[in-house]
């Protein structure tokens, strides 16, 4: 499971992969150029982390 998050989402990011995935996630930093084509999983806005399991 993979979840792009901007600020504002993280929070609900990682809530919603706990509750599906019943385990603690990776947290990741997107680099700029990551940054520039990834948007949130919840919002049209820039994602600035990798929720993850891998």
């Amino acid at each position: 499971m993979k979840i792009y998050s901007c600020e504002t989402h993280i929070n609900h990011a990682l809530d919603v992969f706990v509750a599906e995935q019943e385990k603690f996630p990776i947290m990741k930093a997107l680099s700029d150029e990551e940054k520039l084509s990834t948007n949130c999983t919840y919002c049209e806005e820039a994602a600035l982390y990798l929720v993850a399991n891998e």
